[in-house]
């Protein structure tokens, strides 16, 4: 049995990896359509280029893993048979659960793989990235400040007519940071560059003149003209700087730092409770005191304090939501894994494809519904319609339920699914919806 077993991963591995290469490569090239304009406007050199790309693989790899293990499986027991391997196994007295059994146990293994790299490496490597997102951001900050509109930068209004890469043509500034009067500088060109990492700001002007109030007489104007001229704007406000910002999201968050934020945000919960029970009881307190207007004006502000913290308890609440949806999540995707073993393996079989193409299209619809199931799930959880844990897990139950009565179903040798006609069919119905 142990050369049964070698042949079958054997026969996975292939498709698992040529799926894995090429769904990962379909989702660089969306990647590369996004950040093309990025790296054209801020000139990117090339190590930057190959650091954003490597620090976006481990976001493609948490989807593409699984859609190459139900890729795989579809073409390697598509492929068994169609080849009447199948057949042969079966006349040895091979039955199907010892068939599926060594792609099955390889499918746990790569879920409690999935479990660590969705909880270590990818919250990681997406904090890097956002990080060094920002930095490209300020890298060329002249790309920010588009023509013909009035971009606001803290106390500075900036108009340009026309920009060539860095440099500005027809610049107008208004700065409105010392005076009621705005201080109106112009320019015929000039360039703008960012220190301090995006926090502070230069600007270099040329050949251009300044209007500014005159301090002693308010109302006469000062007009100076110059031929180059440096502005300084030390804080932008940004309190960014070159190293690594602390601050993550959710999905650069480990499993414990959101458990962490989920207590966080229940301690906070509970401080509110006890101010709301003190608050009440200072409002029935005053209540019953004569009728007054000083009483009447206590009893409006404690109940804008209560409604406060009930609106405080409200926002915890549905941060604690999505701070649970997403620590679901990481483990949910992990576990798809093994449960589009169970669907592939039978579908493969009774489908008797073996063709990289048709296992793809295959593969895609499967993987739509339970994505989009997942993404449902998700928006239903963060409103409070549903509980996280099943907004996350009920794909993987659907899933697996379908998965295990259509591997009883390849073992009793059911009909053969007609995928050619069920393709031509899905064909007809987006070209309608299209039209």
């Amino acid at each position: 049995m142990k050369i049964l077993e070698k042949y079958i991963l054997k026969e996975n591995f292939k498709p698992f990896t040529i799926s894995l290469v090429v769904i990962t490569f379909v989702m660089l090239l969306d990647k590369v359509l996004d950040l093309l304009n990025l790296i054209i406007e801020k000139h990117l050199d090339f190590p930057t280029i190959v650091n954003v790309f490597g620090l976006s693989l481990p976001f493609m790899l948490a989807l593409s893993i699984p859609m190459a293990v139900l890729m795989a499986s579809i073409i390697s027991f598509g492929r068994l048979s169609t080849d009447n391997e199948l057949t042969a196994f079966k006349s040895c007295g091979i039955n199907i659960y010892r068939l599926i059994k060594p792609t099955v146990i390889a499918a746990f293994f790569i879920s409690l793989f999935m479990i660590y790299f969705n909880n270590e490496i990818l919250p990681n490597t997406n904090h890097k990235l956002k990080n060094l997102l920002i930095q490209i951001h300020y890298k060329r900050p002249a790309t920010e400040i588009k023509p013909g509109i009035f971009n606001k930068i803290k106390d500075l209004t900036i108009f340009v007519k026309d920009r060539e890469n860095d440099i500005m043509k027809g610049m107008l500034i208004y700065d409105n940071k010392d005076t009621r009067f705005p201080r109106v500088i112009s320019a015929k060109t000039g360039k703008i560059i960012l220190g301090n990492g995006g926090n502070s700001l230069k600007a270099i002007l040329f050949n251009g003149e300044m209007i500014e109030q005159d301090k002693k007489d308010h109302g006469k104007v000062q007009v100076r003209k110059f031929k180059r001229f440096v502005m300084n704007l030390p804080d932008l406000g940004y309190k960014m700087n070159d190293l690594d910002s602390n601050y993550r999201g959710d999905r650069e968050m480990t499993s414990q730092m959101l458990l962490d934020k989920i207590q966080e945000r229940k301690e906070l919960i509970s401080k509110s409770n006890l101010r709301i029970t003190d608050l009440k009881k200072k409002l029935n307190k005053v209540v019953k005191d004569s009728l007054n207007y000083q009483k009447a004006k206590k009893i409006k502000s404690l109940n804008n304090m209560i409604s406060m913290e009930k609106s405080k308890i409200k926002s915890h609440k549905v941060r604690i939501n999505e701070f649970e949806v997403e620590y679901h999540k990481k483990f949910a995707i992990a576990f798809a894994c093994l449960i589009f073993v169970l669907i592939g393996i039978p579908v493969g079989i009774m489908t008797k494809t073996s063709g990289i193409g048709t296992s793809f299209s295959v593969s895609s619809i499967v993987f739509l519904f339970y994505y989009s199931s997942l993404v449902g799930g998700e928006e239903l959880a963060d409103r409070g319609f549903m509980s996280p844990f099943l907004s996350m897990w009920v794909a993987n139950f659907v899933f697996g339920v379908l998965g295990i009565f259509l591997v009883y179903l390849s073992m009793k040798e059911e009909r053969t699914i007609p995928i050619n006609k069920i393709s031509d069919w899905i064909v007809k119905k987006l070209s309608k919806v299209q039209k």
